[in-house]
Order: C-alpha cells, then sequence, then structure tokens
C-alpha cells in the first residue's frame, strides 16, 4: 500500500504537462499594477475546481490604507481582486498560509526581449515569459501541491490557506489586506525565486528621498555660487560609508554569501537645468535595506543622524542642512529563528525529494514575508523554484523541474505540518 508521501509525489510527476499548462495560462495573462485581474482569473478558476471555500476581495477596507504598515501610491484597487482558497482540514492539526502574489513588473523594452514577454514559450525544459520566476512558478508550484493532496484522497488535519495577492512588487498592501481581513495560521510559506534555498531571514526596505541644495549662478562665474552637484556627492560619499557601518555589524553566518546584506542603493539623480548654470538643487533618490533584526524606524533614525554628521563637517550644509523624506515603496523585514519547527519540517521535506541538506540562508530582498511576520505574528520561511538573476529582466525564465521539484516538497511539508487525518 502506497504512503501518502508516495502518492503526492506520484501525482506530481504524472500531471506534470496539467502543471506546466496552468503556469503557462498564468504568464499569458499580463499582470502588472491595475490589470492583474486575468491572471487572478486563471488561478480563482483553478482554486474552484479544486473545492475550495473562495474568498474574493476588492481590497481598500479593513482600515487598510490607515494601517501604519501600508505603502502604495494607488487609491483604486476596482476590478482587481485578492483571492483566497481554503482547503479545509478536519480539525486538530496546524494550520498553514501559502501565499504568492500575482502581480509583476513590467517587461520593459520589448526589442530586447527574443520573444513577446507574455508568450509562456517553453525550450530546453525552461518556461518563459515575465512573470515566469516572480513569482507564477511558485505559485504553480503551490496549487500543484494542493491539488495533490486533495485528488490523492489524502485528508489533512490542519487547514491550508492559499493566498493570491496583488501589490507586492509596490509595497505589499495585497498580503497586509490578507492579515486584517483575519487570514493568520500557524506557519506560512512564500514560494519566491529563491534556487531552491530557504530564507528564513529576509531584508527589509525603504525609498529615500533627499533634497540637497546650492545657490545658483552663471557657469561662467560659477565661484559665485554653490553647486547642489557637488555638495550631493560628499552626502552621497557619507551614504557610502553609512553602508559599510551597517554591514560591518551583521555577522549573522546566514549572510556570508551576500557581499553587501544591506545595501543603500542609489537609484536616481536629477540637478540643474541648464549646461552654463550652477544648479542650486540637487535630489537623490534611492533604497536602504533594513537588516531582520532591526526596525524601519531604526535604520531612519541611523541615516537621519548621517546626514546631520555631513552638515556639521560643512559650512553651506550646515546652513542648508539636507531634506530627507521617505517615500513610496517601504517593505518589513522578516526575522525566523533558525530553530524553528517549520525550517526543521520543510528541511526534511527538501532532503526526502532532493537528496540533499537545502541552503538556509537570507534573503537580499524584501518579500511580503515581512508583512505575514511582523504585522501578522506568523512565522514564514520563504523557498521557491526560479532564480534572482532573471527576474525584472528580459527573457525571464523558470526551469520547470525546479516548478514540480518544489510541488513535492510543499506537498511533503503539508503532510507533515497539518498532519494526515487518519
Amino acid at each position: 500500500m502506497q504512503t501518502a508521501e508516495v502518492k503526492v509525489r506520484q501525482y506530481i510527476k504524472e500531471n506534470r504537462i496539467k502543471g506546466t499548462r496552468l503556469l503557462q495560462k498564468m504568464v499569458q495573462e499580463p499582470s502588472t499594477r491595475g490589470e492583474e485581474s486575468g491572471a487572478q482569473a486563471v488561478v480563482i478558476e483553478k482554486c474552484r475546481e479544486l473545492g475550495f471555500e473562495m474568498d474574493i476581495w476588492e481590497i481598500g477596507g479593513d482600515g487598510l490604507a490607515g494601517h501604519p504598515a501600508f505603502c502604495s501610491d494607488r487609491s483604486n484597487f476596482k476590478g482587481n481582486p485578492n483571492a483566497v482558497g481554503i482547503m479545509r482540514g478536519t480539525g486538530g492539526g496546524k494550520s498553514m498560509i501559502l501565499n504568492g502574489h500575482i502581480d509583476v513588473v513590467p517587461a520593459g523594452d520589448v526589442k530586447d526581449w527574443d520573444r513577446e514577454p507574455y508568450s509562456g514559450y517553453i525550450e530546453s525544459g525552461k518556461l518563459y515569459g515575465r512573470g515566469s520566476t516572480d513569482m507564477k512558478g511558485g505559485t504553480a508550484s503551490l496549487l500543484m501541491a494542493m491539488e495533490a493532496i486533495k485528488n490523492s484522497g489524502i485528508k489533512l488535519k490542519g487547514d491550508v490557506i492559499f493566498q493570491s495577492v496583488i501589490e507586492e512588487e509596490s509595497g505589499g498592501a495585497g498580503s497586509l489586506a490578507t492579515v486584517l481581513r483575519g487570514y493568520k495560521a500557524d506557519a506560512a510559506i512564500i514560494p519566491e525565486p529563491t534556487n531552491m534555498k530557504l530564507f528564513p531571514k529576509q531584508q527589509g526596505s525603504m525609498w529615500f528621498r533627499i533634497s540637497v541644495k546650492g545657490k545658483g549662478a552663471h557657469g561662467g562665474t560659477r565661484y559665485e555660487g554653490v553647486n547642489a552637484i557637488e555638495k550631493a556627492m560628499l552626502v552621497i560619499d557619507r551614504l557610502r560609508k553609512l553602508e559599510m557601518e551597517r554591514n560591518e555589524r551583521i555577522t549573522d553566518p546566514f549572510f556570508d554569501s551576500i557581499p553587501i546584506p544591506i545595501p543603500i542603493n542609489i537609484g536616481k539623480i536629477q540637478a540643474g537645468d541648464w549646461p552654463s548654470s550652477v544648479p542650486d538643487l540637487a535630489i537623490i533618490e534611492g533604497r536602504m535595506g533594513v537588516a531582520p533584526n532591526e526596525t524601519q524606524e531604526d535604520a531612519k533614525r541611523e541615516m537621519a543622524e548621517a546626514l546631520s554628521h555631513i552638515s556639521n563637517a560643512d559650512s553651506w550644509l550646515e546652513e542648508n542642512t539636507p531634506v530627507l523624506e521617505w517615500f513610496g515603496a517601504s517593505w518589513l523585514p522578516g526575522d525566523l529563528d533558525p530553530e524553528h519547527e517549520l525550517i526543521k519540517v520543510l528541511s526534511e521535506s527538501f532532503k526526502g525529494v532532493k537528496e540533499r541538506e537545502p541552503l538556509i540562508e537570507a534573503s537580499p530582498w524584501a518579500t511580503d514575508g515581512g508583512i505575514l511576520s511582523k504585522v501578522g505574528g506568523i512565522p514564514v520561511v520563504v523557498f521557491g523554484p526560479g532564480v534572482t538573476e532573471t527576474a525584472h529582466q528580459a527573457n525571464e525564465y523558470i526551469r520547470l523541474e525546479d516548478v514540480f521539484e518544489s510541488a513535492e516538497i510543499i506537498a511533503l511539508t503539508l503532510l507533515k505540518w497539518c498532519e494526515i487525518s487518519e
């Protein structure tokens, strides 16, 4: 008689074509901001086919916009809902949230793609298209895992709460809405593209803007002005030093393979409006990484103090203090004890499929895990198929073998975590 583990693994192996078609349909539906509904419909149809209890709603209520963790410049979510499907357990077991985001970043310049960005084209075991790695491949793994358990006639004791959310790429409003709607569990897995590594710790991040004032003058008598670009260079030098100081404090071995665990990235500089004029304003915009064990407030305070030190060292900046603002996207960090039972169960399942121990590291980027853990109080591990190097790039792809293996690992994890009902 086959064990439950053998049954679900065999089901996934025998239904790879079915799983591939599901992922292909998801990728072929573009789901950039404000256009998530088509891909979400594919997911909802699959959940209904599996007989899940469904909750589909347009986010924006439940005190969402007023919550301290809310971050979005979008005021209208109409027509692009969140979707939650529940595979209800028989009772007495631990519950699990499986969380995936349906939104994708824009395709960029179509000329950089070898084929149409939403083709879902398959070649040499890889499925190509925007969102294939980040993170529709992971969502397909979740659905395949749940389908394998249900269609193998296995009942679990604990509930499995599948979430397909919008707005992850812009700060996590979709996942925040699920928490505020009351969806919590004993643990959560988010299958972002980790290259099959386990991430119990996730970097947070925030966008910043620094306005540096100068004094305008004619370029021919530039000595009568104060060049805002040159003063901005002093600010950037201080930010580089701050980055070094912050990263020197990080000794967590999970960051050993990451050259800069919590970077401060300068992403945009705007200054001047005429080559023959001394610019009187420079605006620096960037992204500040937040360590898993620190708060966003502490990180903000440290940057503000660094800017005050540079101002004290320069007479012009002392009189014209750079103005620091926090705007746009913001992601909370996540920090799970590596000895947590979820890590042990997921690692066991990984070893059962891959026949080796998993690599456990810290995430070099932010995810919705910070919202689930910090706001919802839910232990979170990020684990899934796909590699970061192809995400957000032209010719994004995912290895289908990774999708299937992730589905097997997640299915085995659900059997162990939620427990099989006799």
